[in-house]
């Protein structure tokens, strides 16, 4: 009790909880996993090295193995002793992710960066076989990838900027991103000598350290040589190739990026959220809806599987249904059960003039009623009578 002859107050305790997944990651600054045990420093070297995985790329696992260290100390485990890690402690993993509601996305991600480690191990001859055998990635959700309309992308690429060289520099980078269809990442790791715009290409780092020739619209031609001619103005740092720069001189960072395609969207007056992905999506989208073929389209994404690419047909083919429903007159949303109704009255009008029966309305139909027809057979049997008694 105090001299007031009040209770003192003491500050109330924080509940213990679990770490969330944001408070898993890496801090900048230092290298990716350096905390981490031997072995799993070594995975990460192996990627870097070996396999050629972009930083960025790099960061993601090392993160992954960091959340599944601390999960696992939690048990008295630890990378270190990776023999003793059992398949429980991976179930027990994704049952810990799935309460801290991560995406199934996140969570098959986490899961193939284990087995990929395990995997690893076992190539080097430092693990017999891998805990994870039988353990299945959470079913994914149906995502489709979210688009721009072209309105909207023309909009965007006229969008009101910044007078001076950033907002020269603003309008290259999304020309870039939805002109050649780049990841951001990919836009944001060329270098000045990566543009061709006098021959209409750039040279691309992709996934994987893949490199190829992504080609560049006019409009993007126009805008890259504008901005290179504009460039010294933002005052890059000695020896600074970066292509797209920074407030500071050094290279423009994701967030930065993030942060202009937001705003010019904002300014352009598209209500949907945009990202940078989003461009990609639309240059993707777009191509198809214009009769691009999906191989091609491929190729320009520079994605490893067709399976990939294929994801943008759903996009190509809801525009196709949504175009039938409001503008075709058969459609049920365009009225079109009402104009089948008069269709099919008139055909009953004119067979009852004519003293002939009515044909068959299609809309009458059961289709599981109707028996597939082989072509072959169908001529084979063309001008035969049929046996009797059979």
């Amino acid at each position: 009790m105090s001299s007031t002859g009040e209770a003192t107050k003491r500050p109330a305790r924080r509940p213990a909880t679990r770490p969330t997944a944001r408070q898993v990651g890496l801090e900048g600054g230092h290298e990716p996993g350096a905390q981490l045990p031997e072995a799993a420093r070594g995975f990460l070297a192996f990627l870097e090295v070996e396999k050629g995985y972009s930083p960025a790329t790099v960061r993601a696992y090392a993160a992954d193995l960091e959340q599944f260290q601390l999960f696992l100390a939690r048990r008295s485990k630890s990378l270190e002793d990776y023999e003793a890690i059992a398949r429980e402690d991976a179930t027990g993993f994704l049952a810990e992710l799935h309460r801290l509601r991560q995406k199934k996305s996140s969570m098959a991600r986490k899961l193939s960066t284990l087995r990929s480690f395990f995997r690893y191990l076992i190539r080097h001859h430092l693990l017999a076989k891998t805990p994870l055998t039988g353990l299945r990635n959470p079913k994914q959700e149906s995502r489709q990838p979210r688009a721009l309309n072209v309105d909207q992308a023309t909009a965007l690429m006229d969008a009101p900027v910044r007078t001076g060289p950033a907002g020269i520099r603003d309008l290259a980078l999304v020309e870039l991103l939805y002109g050649s269809g780049l990841r951001v990442s990919e836009a944001l790791s060329l270098t000045v000598d990566d543009v061709r715009a006098d021959r209409g290409f750039v040279r691309v780092r992709g996934k994987g350290g893949k490199d190829r020739l992504a080609p560049l619209s006019e409009a993007s031609r126009h805008r890259l040589t504008e901005y290179l001619d504009e460039r010294d103005a933002l005052r890059p740092a000695e020896a600074e190739q970066a292509l797209f720069l920074g407030a500071r001189g050094g290279p423009l960072s994701r967030r930065e990026a993030l942060r202009i395609v937001s705003r010019l969207a904002v300014d352009a007056g598209v209500s949907q959220s945009v990202h940078p992905h989003t461009l990609r999506h639309s240059f993707a989208s777009h191509l198809l809806q214009a009769g691009a073929d999906l191989r091609s389209v491929q190729e320009m994404l520079g994605h490893a599987r067709l399976s990939t690419t294929e994801r943008y047909t759903h996009l190509d083919l809801r525009r196709i249904m949504e175009v039938y429903d409001k503008a075709h007159p058969y459609s049920d949303k365009a009225g079109g059960k009402d104009h089948a109704m008069q269709a099919d009255e008139a055909r009953k009008g004119a067979a009852a003039a004519s003293g002939k029966p009515c044909p068959a309305d299609s809309a009458n139909i059961d289709p599981g009623n109707i028996a597939p027809v082989n072509a072959n057979s169908a001529r084979k049997g063309a001008g035969k009578t049929p046996r009797k008694g059979k």
